[in-house]
């Protein structure tokens, strides 16, 4: 199970954030886009459509504006942190759809709620990995789909990063980044139940900027928390002289898309 402290490490980091999640967060936007267009012209069933780990809705609002269906009825959301879902326009007449949506804090560490079984939709963006068993979850998350029902997700995997680990390991300090799930166990895990329809491992990289810019970039989005040790003072200056200022940051971001046959 997940640590306790690490859960509400989880939670803290992105309140903290949420006023300015949406400005830092233009990958994240990028691929919610990228993905709604996959998505628009799915054949939607009657069941509900909620989206897991929604934040504030940058996925959610893409989806709305794509696919007609859910502008009177837009995706549950579902989130931990409700500083995030504070700033979620969904939520309000202030949303793109015609509707509101309604929402709920959830911990996905505990599957879904009650209520959602039988889904003709569920989808997530740069959420999964937070959780302490992500194939797990994957898993169950396609159990809860209704015949026909689809899933739709973007998720960062353990490709990701490549320039803090050899900085790390030149430096000789841990990588105390989060530990990402492998997109193989993701791919594996979504194929037990699942039809899959587009497959996706796509690598983005930020300019380069050097460690210092990336590691604010990541405490900006509150995508910092960690099951690993925290660098001591001299071990963080070791680790920075490691990083060349010439290097990018890399994300490496699983795309899928599948059915419930």
């Amino acid at each position: 199970m997940i640590a306790p402290l690490y859960g509400a490490q989880v939670r803290e980091r992105f309140s903290r954030s949420a006023a300015h999640y949406d400005h830092h967060a233009r990958l994240q936007r990028s691929l919610a886009w990228r993905l709604a267009r996959l998505c628009r012209d799915l054949p939607l069933g009657e069941g509900p459509a909620a989206d897991l780990g929604a934040g504030s809705g940058l996925l959610s609002r893409a989806l709305v504006r794509q696919l007609p269906p859910l502008q009177q009825h837009p995706p549950l959301q579902l989130d931990l942190c409700p500083e995030l879902l504070a700033h979620n326009p969904l939520l309000s007449q202030e949303g793109q759809g015609a509707a509101p949506a309604k929402s709920l804090i959830w911990d996905l560490n505990n599957g879904l709620p009650p209520g959602l079984d039988g889904c003709s939709l569920l989808v997530s963006g740069f959420a999964l990995q937070w959780l302490d068993d992500p194939a797990r979850q994957l898993r169950h998350w396609g159990h809860r789909l209704a015949p026909g029902g689809w899933l739709a997700l973007t998720v960062p995997t353990r490709g990701s990063f490549p320039q803090w680990h050899q900085a790390a390991f030149e430096a000789d300090v841990p990588f105390t980044a989060l530990d990402l799930p492998a997109a193989t166990s993701l791919i594996t895990a979504a194929e037990t139940n699942l039809t899959l329809h587009t497959c996706q491992l796509l690598r983005f990289s930020r300019p380069a900027q050097g460690g210092l810019v990336a590691l604010r970039h990541l405490q900006q989005l509150g995508a910092t928390a960690s099951r690993g040790p925290r660098l001591s003072t001299p071990q963080m200056r070791r680790l920075l002289n490691r990083w060349s200022r010439s290097s990018p940051l890399t994300w490496e971001i699983l795309l899928l898309l599948a059915h419930r046959p």
